[in-house]
Parts: C-alpha cells; sequence; structure tokens
C-alpha cells in the first residue's frame, strides 16, 4: 500500500513537471518579477542590496509556488483530470501531496537561481547552509501548499489567480521583505505574524546575513510548520468536499 501510494506520488509528480511547471514562460516569469521589483527597491539604496537579498529569495519562492499551483490544480479540476486520478490505487491525500511537490521543485529552481544571483552580484553569503536549504525547503513546502489551498478554493484559473494576489502582494510588503517589521505601526505588526513569509523571511535572514539564535530560529521553524500543516490539512478537507 505504501508502495503504491510512493510510487503515484513519483509519477503525479513526474507528469506535472513535465507538463506544466518546466516551460520557458513560466521559469522567466518566477525569476525576472522578483528581480524587477527588488531592483527597482534597492535604486533608493544600492549599498542595501545584501540586506534585501534573503527577501529576494522569499519573493522568488513565493511567485515559483503559488502562480503555478494554482494554475495546475484548478485547470486539471476543470478539465477532469484530477478526477480521474482519483481512479488509480492512490489517496486523495497523496495526489495533493503530489501537487506541492510539483510546486515546491520548481520553487526550487527558481530560488536556487535567485540565491545563486544573490550570492554572486549582491555579495550575500550563506553562513548556515544546512539550516539555509531546511528553511528554504521548509518556506517551499508552506507556500506551496498555500497556493493548493488557494486553488481549491475556487473553480476557475484566473479565479485562483486573482485569490492568490490577495495574499502574494500583502506579504511582500507586510513581511520584512523591503521594510522591517519593527518599524511597522502595531496593527500592522499583528497582520506580518499572521502572515507564513515573515517566518520565512526570518529564516532566511538567520541564515545569511545575521546569526542563528537557536531558541528563536526553533521556535520559527515550528511556526512555519504549523502554517503548512494548516495549509495542508485545510486544503485536503476542501478538496474532498468539492469532489463530493
Amino acid at each position: 500500500m505504501l508502495r503504491e501510494e510512493l510510487s503515484g506520488i513519483y509519477f503525479i509528480l513526474l507528469k506535472d513537471l513535465k507538463a506544466y511547471y518546466f516551460k520557458p514562460p513560466n521559469i522567466s516569469w518566477g525569476i525576472l518579477f522578483p528581480l524587477v521589483l527588488t531592483l527597482a527597491f534597492s535604486l533608493r539604496n544600492p549599498a542595501g542590496l545584501v540586506e534585501l537579498a534573503p527577501g529576494l529569495i522569499a519573493m522568488a519562492a513565493v511567485f515559483g509556488t503559488t502562480s503555478m499551483e494554482a494554475i495546475v490544480i484548478t485547470f486539471e479540476r476543470r478539465t477532469g483530470a484530477l478526477e480521474r486520478l482519483l481512479l488509480a490505487p492512490i489517496s486523495l491525500r497523496s495526489i495533493l501531496f503530489a501537487k506541492v511537490l510539483g510546486g515546491t521543485v520548481f520553487g526550487l529552481m527558481i530560488s536556487g537561481v535567485m540565491t545563486i544571483i544573490a550570492m554572486i552580484i549582491f555579495g550575500m553569503k550563506v553562513t548556515a547552509p544546512i539550516w539555509f536549504l531546511v528553511s528554504l525547503l521548509l518556506t517551499l513546502m508552506t507556500l506551496s501548499a498555500l497556493g493548493a489551498l488557494v486553488a481549491v478554493s475556487v473553480k476557475e484559473v484566473f479565479e485562483a489567480q486573482t485569490l492568490s494576489n490577495y495574499f502574494r502582494f500583502p506579504m511582500i510588503f507586510l513581511c520584512g521583505v523591503f521594510i522591517p517589521i519593527e518599524a511597522m505601526p502595531a496593527p500592522l505588526q499583528i497582520i506580518a505574524y499572521l502572515l507564513p513569509l515573515t517566518y520565512s523571511v526570518h529564516l532566511l535572514r538567520s541564515t545569511t546575513i545575521g546569526v542563528i539564535q537557536l531558541q528563536g530560529f526553533t521556535i520559527t521553524l515550528i511556526a512555519l510548520s504549523l502554517f503548512l500543516i494548516g495549509f495542508l490539512f485545510a486544503a485536503i478537507a476542501l478538496l474532498k468536499r468539492s469532489l463530493t
């Protein structure tokens, strides 16, 4: 049973990567938009590019996961392809997990390119490589699960993209990517700590331009993990309800 589930996850992931993710327009969009936005902000402070680098990677993770996740799941629900997958000997949880992994792999490629750019051009240094990778993977899975949750909440691709923007742009501007959370008004700080990207940015900064404080770092990892679990369970529940 477990072997069938793992095999099903693998082949769904492989199919999604070939059919949807690894297309030149998708790759260029995932790289160019965060880079252009960051460079636009850096014009005010060219010397602060190193400080912006973790936020650049976080933005690449956001757009590399949620954009495609919304398209893939919504499109397959609309065409009936997702329902046909249920004919295979694999659970609904495994199908959704495979979809989340697809967004994670694509996001890893995009954010990996951003990491290389940040290191070569901006001079960013990864001070804790293992924890950086753990933080990035957890970020990608959490954001991909958020994209899946958005996708199963609507019926059309344009609805999923519109709804995704309601999450993406507030996260970019409220989660410490460009402006420190401590410098925001108190109400915005409360909102910031209710968004998963806040914890992602903190983890990425701690492993690059900051210093890891074990207790705070562990609490942030746990908080981001709770977001991941919550998004996954909510997406599974909504998808199950929509298919019954």
